[in-house]
């Protein structure tokens, strides 16, 4: 993943995401985060005004303060707020033209505006759930796990959904024991190649309420989470738990531990969203190559009047680049 022979990673994609959302007036305002990135879309849908230059390798140099742009040409133009069923093939095209770069190199790592699944299940019957699966899908087969981490605060707030976009109730027959070791195993190879934290501690919270209290309220901590942390801390993982879920993320228990694994989807994205609604990024673990997002949608009901908020967008683009950099 180097650019050349310098012996840096090369620049980041950053893809355009859903043109009717906020992703394009993101992408100009993405250059303050300092770091070496294009963005890959159809220049038609960024914000009037955009100073841009088009480029036909990631590596291609650009005037400061001018956004390079690796040109996808869509079927229509953009309408804020309005998707456009015709538009979700290039969408879905340029994030699998961006992993494709990245796999071979020639770009440092992907980060990936929103999309709106909704539009692209009419438009082109995206059969995935999601940008994380379809990643997976690009490379391979993947085995990943979705992580979201914090940028803003400290100790930093790092969590990792064992069950992610399934109903409440589907949780306890989902949330099995190979599921939450591999979990586990795929978080901290992770940690070590793409955060540099060469021993991961990872806290394991329980799945029901107090951990089950010695099973008065639920069975699973004491019949099978129990034992398996205590086999993965007899390999040698720094793994502890079952914790209770409502003691884990204050700043002291944060101290504790480098990733914090759930049983679900809104038992991890609660705290790190009220701790860094607007600096928390979602990464993708266990790809062949670097993945982050802005934690947030398309966010169509503001798209097109100048008030998104870039953090999560800027806070995205860094982070890819320190992992890129981790895994050089």
């Amino acid at each position: 993943m180097t650019a050349g022979d310098t012996g840096r990673p090369a620049p980041l994609i950053l893809t355009c995401g859903e043109p009717a959302g906020i992703g394009p007036e993101l992408a100009p305002r993405a250059l303050a985060a300092g770091v070496p990135f294009v963005w890959m879309g159809d220049p038609r849908h960024l914000p009037p005004g955009t100073e841009f230059a088009e480029v036909a390798d990631p590596t291609d140099p650009v005037p400061p303060g001018t956004l390079p742009v690796l040109r996808h040409d869509f079927a229509a133009p953009a309408t804020p707020g309005t998707p456009d069923p015709a538009n979700a093939q290039g969408v879905i095209d340029v994030i699998a033209r961006a992993v494709a770069l990245a796999m071979e190199g020639r770009a440092g790592g992907v980060v990936t505006l929103p999309i709106s699944k909704a539009a692209l299940r009419t438009g082109a019957g995206f059969a995935f759930p999601g940008h994380t699966e379809f990643l997976a899908h690009l490379a391979g087969g993947a085995e990943v796990v979705m992580m979201l981490a914090s940028t803003t605060v400290e100790p930093p707030c790092r969590v990792v959904p064992a069950t992610i976009h399934i109903a409440l109730g589907e949780v306890p027959a989902a949330l099995t024991p190979a599921l939450l070791e591999r979990t586990i195993r795929i978080t901290r190879a992770g940690l070590i190649r793409d955060f540099g934290i060469p021993a991961p501690r990872i806290a394991v919270a329980g799945l029901n309420p107090h951990a089950g209290e010695g099973g008065a309220m639920g069975a699973e901590e004491r019949d099978w989470i129990a034992p398996l942390c205590a086999r993965l801390r007899a390999e040698g993982l720094a793994v502890s738990g079952p914790h209770p879920a409502d003691t884990m993320f204050h700043a002291p228990a944060r101290a504790r531990y480098d990733a914090a694994v759930t049983a679900y989807h809104d038992q991890g994205l609660i705290p790190i969203k009220t701790l860094d609604f607007a600096g928390g990024v979602n990464v993708t673990l266990g790809l062949p190559f670097v993945r982050t997002s802005p934690d947030h949608g398309t966010a169509f009901d503001i798209a097109g009047r100048g008030l998104a908020d870039p953090a999560s967008t800027i806070a995205a683009l860094r982070m890819a680049w320190d992992m890129a950099e981790a895994r050089r």
